[in-house]
């Protein structure tokens, strides 16, 4: 009967997500892999998000175009990093120490093509180059992602996230800022940015080359130190081939866990869209446009960490579904007729919140579903779908916004992202073998 009990309780809690420490064991710090890694995102996502805050501003006031043409190059730079995720997972878990040279390929890529942007003008190239840059970021995601969960225990997966993003999203705070600066001091703002943001990244990859350690694969202990997985003679670890990540679609949390971000990414409006909605309904400047950023972010950094270590100790699946609930409110906020100070603080800080419970959350609860020998295959997988559903909402965004106006294609999407919530809630219920599931 005690065995029993104890594999339910077991089943329960990697089911939830949470991962509870045992009483009096004190915390693992944050591996050194992970600070690096952070610092890393840290420097790219001030090159990323420069550009990010600028281009939705420079393509539609501009170049002149359409919310659908917008909506068109939004759904490249967000979701054609879909196309090559599972090409990067599976490399970097083809043999050990891997994972750190594929990332450093990806954040080369995308570094390359932040100065190709001062020479493109019109939507084909444009469209080439942020594909471009997206297969560099498709590249680097997984490897990045598997080497933060290998080097943590699963006590503190959630937390080593929450840091990691933490660490990156201070990136995305102070990008928005200095592209600001940059077109207030410029004549030719547009082409400063990009230069500057190509600088930037070059300094990012540079950080990784020289102090992230390499990717052979490791495993942590529950002390926080990393050594080397311990292989016995009954080991039938599953060889990391391209049948085999697929293969992972037939564990059922697993394939649970991708069917929801896909559904939730189906009705997930880009954040370039938000700042523009916010734009439109307050009257924003086409000088100040470049800071809205700045809110989510300042959010997302203040409550990565906090989320993350909450996701560790009540479910991580929880938290996950509770971003989304943030995110419902700050759609509802957007098509209400308040036009108050306060509106754009409110948006911003749950769009903040959204991330902050949903973007790290995701990968350590994937994470708990996938073997080390894949691991970055397996998170391909989920975020893979995630962009490709993203990739879609952004299409059918714009096409809806340019058919029907922005108030009905806002209405739109946040009538889906309810339903597909709701359908992500009943999926994850619990089973009648881990009574305990929906207590974790």
């Amino acid at each position: 009967m005690y065995v029993a009990d104890s594999r339910a309780s077991t089943s329960a809690a990697s089911a939830e997500g949470a991962v509870r420490p045992r009483a009096g064991r004190r915390r693992a710090a944050v591996a050194p892999t992970v600070l690096a890694l952070g610092t890393v995102s840290l420097i790219t996502d001030v090159s990323s998000e420069m550009v990010t805050a600028v281009l939705p501003l420079y393509l539609v006031t501009g170049l002149g175009l359409s919310p659908l043409g917008f909506g068109l190059l939004d759904g490249i730079y967000n979701g054609f990093s879909a196309l090559v995720r599972l090409i990067g997972g599976h490399l970097a878990d083809r043999g050990g120490g891997r994972h750190k040279w594929v990332a450093g390929f990806g954040y080369a890529l995308s570094a390359a093509c932040k100065p190709l942007l001062l020479l493109a003008h019109t939507l084909t190239p444009i469209g080439l180059i942020l594909a471009a840059d997206r297969t560099g970021k498709g590249l680097r995601t997984a490897p990045r992602d598997a080497l933060i969960s290998l080097s943590s225990t699963p006590e503190t997966r959630g937390r080593a996230f929450g840091v990691h993003r933490a660490m990156d999203t201070a990136g995305a705070l102070f990008g928005p800022l200095v592209a600001f600066l940059i077109l207030r001091a410029t004549v030719d703002g547009y082409d400063a940015v990009f230069t500057v943001s190509f600088c930037v990244a070059v300094v990012g990859v540079l950080v990784l080359v020289l102090f992230v350690p390499n990717g052979a694969r490791t495993t942590a202990t529950r002390a926080g130190t990393q050594t080397a997985p311990r292989k016995t003679s009954g080991d039938t670890a599953p060889r990391p081939t391209l049948r085999a990540a697929l293969a992972l679609l037939a564990r059922p949390d697993l394939r649970r866990v991708t069917l929801c971000a896909l559904l939730l990414g189906l009705a997930t409006v880009s954040d370039s869209f938000v700042y523009l909605l916010l734009q439109r309904r307050l009257g924003v400047p086409d000088r100040w446009f470049a800071l809205l950023p700045l809110g989510t972010a300042a959010a997302f950094l203040l409550l990565a960490v906090p989320l993350g270590r909450l996701a560790d100790r009540v479910g991580r699946w929880r938290v996950f579904l509770a971003g989304h609930g943030a995110l419902l409110l700050a759609y509802a906020l957007l098509l209400t007729s308040w036009h108050g100070t306060a509106l754009p603080y409110a948006v911003l800080l749950l769009h903040g919140c959204f991330y902050a419970a949903t973007d790290g959350v995701l990968m350590a609860v994937a994470s708990e579903s996938v073997p080390e020998e894949l691991r970055s295959s397996g998170l391909a997988l989920v975020q893979t779908g995630q962009a490709l559903a993203r990739f879609v909402c952004s299409l059918g965004f714009g096409a809806a916004w340019t058919a029907w106006g922005d108030r009905t294609a806002l209405t739109a999407s946040t009538v889906a992202l309810a339903l597909c919530a709701l359908f992500a809630l009943t999926l994850r219920r619990p089973t009648p073998s881990a009574p305990s599931e929906g207590l974790a």
